[in-house]
């Protein structure tokens, strides 16, 4: 499954498919909102290879890029502005959340929490009902049946909150192991150069770890289903484990091992060239969390809860704490199962792991690689509008550069020349080696017994801080501040000239900017 999707993205789609929310936020941020028109089933037919053939992935987050694409291509087809694409993007992405899970809220909540779309009311009106179309179509396909059949063992009680909240800070933990395994394992698959050896790698991992552990095959829903349905021992079936499972500590190891090991099998997954998204395998992991803290408090006869009810929770706790998003937690698990009777929990749950893991990691295993990049856009008016600009949109060229050999004399008729005070010395190969000031050679640039004897090497200096045109608009604006200057160079990676960006330059494109956010 590995090969074949890998081959597929190689040499069909040639083009990075992997991370499908993550090239929705980056497409919002830094492509005023155009995602490529591929993006509309390339990454669908992906992760089915994928999935289909055992990989250890979900199909949700390929399932939301497609639908985004779709809602952006329409935009761009029918040459619509940037808050209608924006719209569109944002109905693509509830549609496809409400139709996977039957879970119209958690579409609507998705799209504005995990994708940081800033919407008023009115604007939200197209999403939900985008979202509630979607659910309404896949009532008619396959029925009005929550996704998962859930059978409570009874309601919530008070008594057992503090058990409660320690479930969310336990999922918090998870959460975190989660986004950190991940990237670190899949920055280690990056690091092997031949593809061919990195999909080798990645397809006898994840083979050998099925075999051990078969629940990891897949998307592991049916194994959800059993935990929440408090029905343990099937999840050990075919396994090495079977014929020990009545035993509780053998049964416990088998639920420590499947935790640890399924982010090992997620990230090769992906890793090794195939596509799939990290909502899957955190339910998985947020269902067998719950089972086992469950489990252990029952064991040693600390507390009396039921371990169904507590993976369902550890659902909401761990989806919470990897995407950031309690809200969004909170009513997926919810419209799930239709275990619309634990909201209490479900929510003590989701902000328990959310506040945990927040202390340990400010962005969600989506928008990390992005915000470590300053090309995040968030709810944040000053940050989101410094997102939207970009460092060679606001470049003046208009200035004359000077050669270090040049005398002051040939300065002088530059100078002459001139609009600009304020002079750029480069070499021949273009690469920038300091400033001249007209106001710091103005004394001496009229006498003329200099004019040979001083050359623009001696002349000139270095300045303040040098911006590079690879710079995201937040880092430029604390230069500024660091600086106190009005005007700074520009080089690209190698230390070539390419202009100067001013204060002024930067708050009158700020203020236009602004102006057509708050708009929108």
């Amino acid at each position: 499954g590995i090969f074949l999707a890998a081959m597929f993205v190689r040499f069909i789609v040639r083009d990075d498919i992997g991370h499908g929310i993550t090239k929705i936020l980056y497409a919002i941020s830094r492509r005023q909102g155009r995602i490529k028109t591929h993006n509309t089933y390339t990454s669908l037919i992906a992760s089915s290879i994928t999935i289909g053939m055992g990989g250890s992935v979900g199909a949700e987050a390929p399932i939301v890029l497609t639908g985004a694409a779709i809602g952006s291509s329409l935009g761009s087809f029918f040459k619509m502005n940037h808050k209608t694409l924006m719209i569109l993007i944002g109905c693509g992405a509830a549609g496809a959340i409400a139709g996977i899970f039957k879970a119209p809220i958690a579409g609507l909540v998705f799209a504005i929490e995990v994708l940081m779309l800033d919407f008023t009311a009115a604007s939200m009106m197209p999403m939900l009902v985008s979202a509630v179309t979607a659910t309404v179509l896949t009532y008619l396909i396959s029925g009005t049946e929550a996704s998962f059949s859930f059978l409570s063992e009874g309601a919530f009680r008070l008594e057992n909150v503090h058990w409660v909240l320690l479930l969310g800070v336990c999922c918090g933990f998870a959460s975190l192991y989660i986004i950190r395994g991940m990237n670190i394992i899949e920055g280690w698959c990056k690091k092997i150069e031949s593809p061919w050896w990195r999909m080798l790698l990645g397809a006898t991992v994840l083979g050998a770890l099925i075999f051990v552990l078969p629940p990891l095959y897949g998307e592991g829903y049916d194994a959800i289903e059993s935990l929440i349905n408090n029905n343990p021992q099937s999840i050990a079936h075919n396994s090495f484990f079977e014929a020990y499972s009545h035993r509780f500590w053998v049964l416990m190891l088998y639920f420590l091992l499947i935790i640890f090991f399924k982010v090992f099998a997620s990230a090769m997954t992906n890793g090794a060239g195939g596509v799939g998204g990290v909502f899957a395998p955190s339910l998985f992991m947020g269902a067998f969390v719950g089972y086992t803290v469950a489990s252990l408090l029952n064991h040693f006869g600390i507390a009396d809860v039921s371990a169904g009810n507590f993976a369902l929770m550890g659902m909401a706790g761990v989806m919470s704490g990897v995407m950031h998003a309690p809200l969004t937690g909170i009513f997926l698990i919810a419209e799930l199962t239709g275990g619309y009777s634990f909201f209490l929990p479900l929510m003590i749950v989701a902000v328990a792991s959310f506040l945990t893991i927040i202390l340990f990691e400010k962005h969600s295993i989506y928008s990390m690689r992005l915000a470590q990049k300053g090309q995040l856009l968030t709810h944040h008016k000053d940050k989101a509008v410094l997102t939207l600009m970009r460092v060679e949109n606001v470049i003046e060229t208009d200035f004359d550069t000077v050669d270090q050999d040049m005398t002051l004399g040939d300065l002088v008729k530059v100078i002459s020349k001139a609009h600009r005070n304020v002079f750029p010395v480069v070499d021949k190969d273009g690469i920038f080696l300091g400033l001249v000031y007209l106001d710091d050679i103005r004394n001496i640039m009229f006498r003329q017994e200099l004019y040979q004897r001083f050359k623009v090497r001696r002349l000139m200096i270095s300045p303040s801080a040098i911006l590079k045109v690879s710079d995201s608009m937040e880092q430029v604006m604390r230069t500024f501040d660091d600086t106190n200057a009005w005007n700074l160079p520009v080089t690209d990676e190698e230390n070539r000239y390419v202009g100067f960006v001013s204060k002024s330059k930067i708050f009158n494109s700020y203020r236009k900017v602004l102006v057509h956010f708050s708009d929108e």
